[in-house]
C-alpha cells in the first residue's frame, strides 16, 4: 500500500513539474515583440546593451534607470512625452531584459556604472539627468557620487539604498531556496503576487504589463543573473556617498509604496545636501507605470527649474 502511495505522490509531483516547467524563451521571438523601433543594440564594456534613443539630439539628455526585474519599457510613457524637450536614452540594464547576462558575470553596483559610463561614451554623451526607480535610482545616486562631472541632476523614485531594520550593511543577504527554483519555474499567478505591492492600486497592473514583466524575466540567461545579483549584492552604508552628491535630487515617492516604504524618504532628506522630496498620494513603487502623467508632472517642475 505504501508503495502504492509513494507512486502515485512521485507522478504528481512529475506532473506538476511539467506543468509548472518554464523554459527561457526564445531571444528571437522576444526581439520580434519587444525591440522593434526605435530600439537598438549597442556594445558597451563588452555587454550587448538594448536601449532606446530618443528625442531631440541637441537639448539636454535624460538616461534613464530602470527597477530590479524591470526594464526600459517601464518609462515609455514618460519617454514619449519628454523626447519632445530632452534627448531620452533608457536601457536594460545588465541581467535584465534584452540585454540578459553580463558575460562577466559580475552584477554589482560598480559593474553597472562602468556599464553606464562606457555606454554614455559609446553615445557621446558627456552629461545627463538621470532618472532612476528602486535599484535604477541607488545606481543613479551611486553613478553621481563616483562620476560628478558627468551628471547634472538627479530624479530618484523610491530609491533603494538603505538597509531594512536587523539586515547589516556590507553583507549580502543571499538566496532564499525557494528563490532557486526561478531557473526552473515561474508561475504568472505568483509573478502577479510579486507586482501586486509594487502598485498603490493593483487593479492597475493590467495583462498585458504582467505579460511583459514575465516575458522579460523569461529572456535567455535572465534568471540565473537574477540569482546571481542576489547572491553578489551587498548594501554600504549610503550616508557618506549621498552627502558628497552637490547637485539638485528630486525624491519621487508613491504613499502607498508596499515595496520601499515613503518612510525611508526621510534618510535620503537627512543625508543629499539639495533634495526635496514630492509624494504621490495613492501611488506606488512605479508610479511611472501606474499613473505616468500624474506622476510626471514634478519631475517636469523640476526639471525646467
Amino acid at each position: 500500500m505504501t508503495a502504492v502511495i509513494l507512486q502515485i505522490l512521485f507522478s504528481s509531483l512529475v506532473t506538476a513539474g511539467m506543468w509548472l516547467y518554464a523554459p527561457d524563451a526564445s531571444r528571437t521571438d522576444l526581439e520580434a515583440l519587444y525591440a522593434g523601433p526605435p530600439s537598438s543594440f549597442v556594445e558597451a564594456d563588452g555587454v550587448r546593451v538594448h536601449l532606446r534613443d530618443t528625442g531631440k539630439r541637441d537639448e539636454p539628455v535624460i538616461i534613464m534607470l530602470h527597477g530590479f526585474g524591470a526594464s526600459l519599457h517601464t518609462w515609455e510613457a514618460w519617454a514619449q512625452v519628454l523626447s519632445a524637450e530632452y534627448r531620452v536614452i533608457r536601457f536594460d540594464l545588465p541581467g535584465f531584459g534584452l540585454t540578459g547576462a553580463d558575460p562577466t558575470g559580475d552584477y554589482t553596483d560598480a559593474r553597472a556604472e562602468a556599464v553606464l559610463a562606457a555606454l554614455m561614451d559609446r553615445l557621446r554623451v558627456q552629461r545627463a539627468i538621470l532618472i532612476g526607480n528602486s535599484m535604477g535610482g541607488r545606481i543613479a545616486w551611486s553613478f553621481a557620487a563616483s562620476h560628478p562631472a558627468r551628471v547634472t541632476r538627479l530624479v530618484l523614485i523610491s530609491p533603494d539604498g538603505f538597509a531594512s531594520a536587523g539586515i547589516p550593511y556590507g553583507q549580502a543577504m543571499g538566496v532564499p531556496m525557494t528563490a532557486r527554483l526561478l531557473p526552473y519555474v515561474l508561475p504568472t499567478p505568483l509573478l502577479r503576487a510579486n507586482l501586486a505591492p509594487a502598485y498603490g492600486d493593483p487593479q492597475r497592473l493590467t495583462e498585458e504589463v504582467l505579460i511583459r514583466y514575465r516575458d522579460m524575466i523569461l529572456a535567455p540567461g535572465v534568471r540565473d543573473a537574477v540569482l546571481a545579483r542576489m547572491e553578489q549584492d551587498a548594501l554600504e552604508d549610503p550616508v557618506p556617498v549621498l552627502r558628497r552628491l552637490n547637485l539638485p535630487v528630486l525624491l519621487l515617492w508613491g504613499e502607498k509604496d508596499g515595496i520601499i516604504p515613503i518612510s525611508n524618504a526621510a534618510d535620503y532628506l537627512a543625508a543629499l545636501p539639495d533634495a526635496r522630496l514630492v509624494a504621490l498620494p495613492g501611488l506606488g513603487h512605479v508610479p511611472q507605470e501606474e499613473s505616468p502623467a500624474e506622476a510626471l508632472q514634478p519631475v517636469k517642475k523640476f526639471l525646467a527649474r
